[in-house]
């Protein structure tokens, strides 16, 4: 958007290095687990038993003589779920999974947003701290004059004093920004997932581009691609399937174990033992719990409505956001239209009044009004350009992930098309 190889560097460091997005990666790796721990429910367990034992003693009895056993098999465990139970349980669980992917995402895009934010700041500051350098280097030399002047006895003191004051305004400018640049570049450092460190900048503030023209009535389609949208949508839909596993559990469930494998009743005559296997079913349920299951799926129940609010408002911000976003760059455009002539005007307005201040036919008040709004307007135009920026930034965030020139939309369509066709011809 911006063309700045300097910012597009920065930015893959950040998406490669970050802490946060390292984290919510290592989240996608644990719920993508997760579907398969929860799937492996819906299937039999199988498993094995060896047993070995011998004496005079079992079952509370004192025995004449000496007993001994020994027993090795397979044996397997399996609760059917007739009422969707693990079906909808594993269906919450990849629905979860989509949830922590679009966090994923929705990290990635506030990352970007943030570098770029932080970056433009940074950009600022240092902008800032030229003009507060400049400010200082012709105040020094006015000063000097001033100073001259004051020793010959040819202007008032207090012309020297209002001097000194206006050389120190610019000179308590420049450490301000400096520190400004730091807390930038420390902030950017975080970032990009780094210890705190100078920060190596491209283009100034005045050199970067303003991303292309937006397009006129964006689609409102576009909000399908805010990932923090589809987080709140996979999140309701998780949610929602617990109602149904939770129904299930107000029902009996049919469990089924069985073993087959080989038996002896004496441990050191193995060679009289023989096959030995077992089944069983077992139905269990739930009879009187005083409201327990019910309230179980109530729960569930206002569980889910609360994410289906939560999806709403999400939603609902999200249009706040493209909308703010616009109105910010229309606006902005238009005060740094006249923040820009204000510029010019300042700056040449303090040129002829130091001209007319050596030629005598002025006050040095005039003279100090004129390099305060100079100095102010170099300043808010500085600022004003930057807002622009983030204002963009602010939008390509709001749609969650910039949007498409009339050139890449009409390429994306004919792409569109041209699979559509080869599929139809498959």
């Amino acid at each position: 958007m911006f063309n700045d190889p300097v910012l597009d560097t920065l930015i893959k460091t950040a998406l490669n290095e970050n802490k946060d997005v390292l984290v919510a990666a290592a989240r996608i790796d644990a719920a993508r687990a997760n579907v398969g721990y929860i799937k492996a429910d819906q299937w039999p367990s199988f498993g094995f038993s060896a047993n070995a034992g011998g004496g005079n003693f079992g079952g509370g009895q004192l025995f004449d003589n000496n007993t001994s056993n020994f027993s090795a098999y397979p044996e397997m465990y399996w609760e059917i779920g007739f009422w969707g139970k693990y079906r909808r349980l594993n269906e919450s669980a990849r629905a979860d999974l989509l949830a922590s992917e679009y966090g994923l995402r929705t990290i990635q895009i506030s990352l970007i947003s943030a570098v770029a934010s932080t970056y433009f700041y940074l950009l600022d500051n240092k902008a800032k701290l030229e003009i507060s350098k400049r400010t200082l280097a012709s105040r020094d030399s006015g000063l000097m004059i001033i100073q001259a002047r004051y020793d010959y006895g040819i202007i008032p003191e207090i012309d020297l004093n209002q001097a000194q004051v206006q050389r120190a305004i610019s000179a308590a400018a420049v450490p301000i920004y400096k520190r400004a640049i730091g807390q930038a570049e420390n902030s950017l450092s975080i970032l990009l997932g780094r210890y705190p460190g100078e920060i190596i900048t491209g283009l100034p503030l005045i050199g970067q581009e303003e991303p292309p023209q937006i397009p006129a009535g964006l689609p409102s389609e576009l909000m399908l691609r805010r990932p923090d949208v589809q987080q709140a949508q996979a999140r309701y839909a998780a949610q929602n399937a617990l109602i149904g596993a939770a129904q299930a559990m107000r029902w009996p469930s049919l469990n089924i174990t069985g073993l087959l494998g080989y038996a002896s009743n004496d441990l050191f005559m193995l060679n009289t033992g023989g096959l030995a296997w077992a089944v069983a079913g077992s139905l269990t349920g739930p009879l009187f719990q005083f409201g327990k299951n019910k309230r179980r799926v109530e729960i569930e129940r206002a569980n889910t409505e609360a994410a289906l609010r939560e999806y709403e408002n999400v939603a609902i911000r999200a249009f706040q956001e493209v909308e703010d976003a616009l109105v910010a760059i229309q606006t902005l455009k238009e005060e740094l239209v006249a923040q820009e002539q204000r510029y010019n005007a300042a700056v040449n307005a303090e040129y002829l009044s130091l001209q007319r201040y050596d030629k005598g036919k002025t006050s040095y008040l005039e003279v100090l009004e004129s390099q305060r709004q100079s100095f102010d307007a170099q300043l808010q135009y500085s600022q004003t350009r930057r807002e622009l920026l983030n204002a963009h930034v602010a939008l390509y965030k709001a749609l969650g992930g910039g949007w498409l020139s009339p050139e890449e939309e009409q390429a994306y369509i004919k792409a569109q098309q041209q699979a559509d066709s080869l599929n139809k011809v498959r």
